[in-house]
């Protein structure tokens, strides 16, 4: 089995030690380029896959919009929290530019660029995470607020409403 640091992206591993984030390299020996794939390699429940999506919109503006793997951002709801008219997700050359990490293994924190984040509220509800580690190959054991924390990310409602909890009554 491949040691999980040897695949890690060097500048996410310094990310890491410099803001002392107690997080988890993890290299199950598959690829993990969908939450779903990533779910059944650790045997956790999709939800705790986080799913880190770069968006852009007609000017050229972007914004990651992290949120639990079982859920589907909401293009309306994110425009609304990140002030992006009609946004798109942004191309795999785009992610990698924006990011600094491939499309499939985007790490939820240590962007290469400055770039606004907007996390779904119910990843904090999360008592672990599971995010990309920089590459398709590799999973990142993140503490939800620290992905909050470090991201200074705006926290919304950004999924579709008709995947949210039903409420009581």
């Amino acid at each position: 089995m491949t040691d999980p640091l040897a695949l890690a992206p060097p500048h996410l591993v310094v990310y890491l030690a410099q803001h002392g984030v107690p997080a988890d390299f993890l290299a199950p020996g598959v690829p993990m380029p969908t939450v779903a794939s990533a779910a059944a390699a650790l045997q956790a429940p999709v939800e705790q896959i986080l799913k880190t999506l770069l968006f852009v919109d007609a000017n050229g503006n972007y914004v990651v919009a992290i949120a639990g793997g079982n859920l589907r951002i909401d293009r309306t709801h994110l425009a609304l929290a990140s002030g992006l008219i009609k946004p798109r997700i942004a191309s795999a050359e785009e992610v990698l530019e924006i990011t600094g990490y491939p499309a499939g293994g985007v790490a939820p924190l240590g962007f290469t660029r400055d770039v606004r984040v907007i996390v779904d509220a119910r990843v904090l509800e999360l008592p672990v995470a599971f995010g990309g580690g920089g590459h398709e190959d590799l999973l990142l054991r993140v503490d939800p607020s620290d992905v909050v924390r470090l991201n200074r990310a705006v926290v919304a409602a950004i999924v579709k409403a008709d995947e949210t909890r039903p409420t009581a009554g």
